[in-house]
């Protein structure tokens, strides 16, 4: 009888002591990827959307990945159709929308819910991490959080944050 609360407890200690390698994503190819391959490295992970009025912002996150990389840093996006069905598409075709217009080369996740019953495990923990000013929801697509090479959680963007403008904080993680 108790058995689902003492479940629904002990995920939420798991989730508490976790940490950000613990967990896995499929990417965007439907390949399990176990955030444990990016262990050392400083990482941004954005929940991204192709019909969003931050859109453009794929061309400074890539320009940010393309230029960093080399040093260790890396952007995680994830797609999430949560906010305004922003994300409408499949896989291949939100693929092919940020390969044909804006050359994306950094790793994209399968679409993900970020909040609510169903939001992706990952992004429970990152939400715990840091919450935003009006809380720990996601308020909107291109939420951006800062992990650091050990892979702590150290900041959170809001979506009005443009990528170039973290270029400095970024660097002096690397």
């Amino acid at each position: 009888r108790g058995g689902r609360r003492a479940a629904v407890a002990d995920r939420s200690r798991g989730l508490a002591m976790s940490v950000i390698y613990d967990f896995k994503a499929n990417s965007l190819l439907g390949e399990e990827v176990p955030m444990r391959r990016f262990e050392g490295q400083v990482l941004l992970i954005v929940n991204t959307a192709s019909k969003c009025g931050f859109t453009p912002q794929y061309r400074g996150l890539e320009d940010l990945y393309r230029d960093l990389s080399p040093r260790g840093f890396s952007v995680l996006g994830f797609p999430c159709n949560q906010f305004g069905a922003q994300e409408p598409g499949q896989a291949s075709e939100i693929q092919a929308f940020c390969s044909t217009n804006y050359d994306v080369t950094f790793p994209l996740f399968e679409k993900i819910d970020v909040n609510g019953a169903h939001a992706h495990p990952l992004y429970e923990y990152l939400k715990r991490q840091q919450s935003g000013l009006l809380g720990a929801s996601i308020k909107w697509n291109f939420t951006k959080f800062l992990v650091d090479r050990a892979g702590k959680v150290i900041a959170r963007y809001a979506p009005t944050a443009r990528p170039e403008g973290l270029r400095q904080q970024i660097e002096t993680l690397l």
